[in-house]
């Protein structure tokens, strides 16, 4: 279950700031593209002091095996909204329309374009974005793989204002929640999106009505996570099992932890790993055995128990189904 959000902002200002009854209905324009973002549009939508203008996302692109064009999800959520969406194919070209529409502020969620100076300084109360991690620590794309490939207990939203650089601007509103010990890139980013619907709106309007002083990141905390592409997933097992067990649970879904037999060649996504050291180091590392009826592999320290895989064309099942299937795999190498 989601541990509730722990704020450790905002930090109140003093300054004699707007009321509230001056911003019943807030104009904003909301940018984003993937379903991260939804819950946070809905609760914008949602609240009576805010007026969601319009919608900016990507472009409809082809999707799956028939390549036929999808909606991103938050075109989809905006129409179930009946808000106006404009989907440009460079965000720039849109200035002018997005200057058309005056908004008070412009929420932006997980959107992949750059928004370029003119669009940041277009608002009265500036550009706002929601992020997925505690800044100034994680910025970047893999924000949300970052924490749990490194251990840590915790991370959360950052809510913060924007500037002409990648996610260095003052930090408006932060809430925490704790990574679970099976916690996966999949289960927290469902929590930290459903996170983001609870706090934007509440946090949003504080900040317009000059309640909150965004605070500025400390740079000699920050580091910087690219993007995942395919080849981050494969496995390095000279790296200890349990970094290589968090290495699992954060390339789940995307980009998928594999390896490769070495003798056959045959691909092998390794999709959920037993959570616990196996004190076990008298294997060549990538070594495939059993220990226990259990599939095992040797890492560079300890060895790592497999619990389910897909192999390479086929659907995911247990390794006890897999061995069953392909006997030979014990005593043969994994790189």
């Amino acid at each position: 279950m989601r541990q509730k959000g722990q704020k450790i902002h905002p930090v109140k200002s003093r300054d004699a700031g707007a009321t509230s009854s001056q911003f019943n209905r807030v104009k904003l324009i909301f940018i984003g593209t993937p379903d991260f973002g939804v819950p946070a549009l809905q609760s914008l939508a949602g609240d009576p002091r805010f007026k969601v203008a319009a919608v900016v996302t990507n472009p409809d692109k082809p999707a799956g095996r028939g390549k036929t064009l999808t909606a991103p999800p938050i075109k989809r959520a905006a129409a179930t909204l009946g808000i106006k969406v404009l989907q440009p194919a460079k965000i720039r070209e849109f200035a002018a329309d997005l200057k058309k529409i005056a908004p008070d502020v412009i929420v932006v969620v997980a959107y992949s374009q750059i928004i370029p100076k003119e669009i940041l300084e277009l608002p009265k109360f500036g550009c706002i974005n929601i992020h997925g991690s505690l800044l100034p620590k994680y910025r970047g794309a893999s924000v949300i793989q970052a924490p749990i490939m490194n251990g840590d207990r915790e991370t959360g939203v950052s809510i913060m204002k924007m500037d002409e650089t990648l996610d260095t601007g003052p930090v408006i509103h932060q809430s925490k929640v704790l990574i679970g010990p099976l916690e996966t890139a999949a289960t927290l980013y469902d929590k930290l999106s459903s996170l983001s619907g609870e706090i934007i709106a509440p946090v949003l309007f504080d900040y317009v009505a000059g309640k909150i002083k965004p605070v500025p990141q400390d740079e000699k905390l920050a580091n910087y996570v690219g993007v995942l592409k395919k080849e981050a997933g494969l496995i390095d097992w000279n790296r200890p099992s349990e970094e290589l067990e968090r290495f699992v649970r954060a390339m789940q879904p995307w980009p998928g932890a594999f390896s490769r037999v070495k003798e056959t060649g045959q691909m092998l996504k390794i999709n959920k790993v037993a959570p616990h050291r196996f004190e076990l180091n008298d294997q060549p590392i990538g070594k495939i055995f059993h220990y226990k009826n259990k599939l095992a592999v040797q890492t560079g320290r300890d060895a790592l128990i497999i619990e389910r895989l897909q192999p390479e064309g086929k659907k995911e099942m247990s390794a006890d189904d897999f061995v069953r299937g392909h006997q030979n795999i014990l005593g043969a190498t994994l790189t």
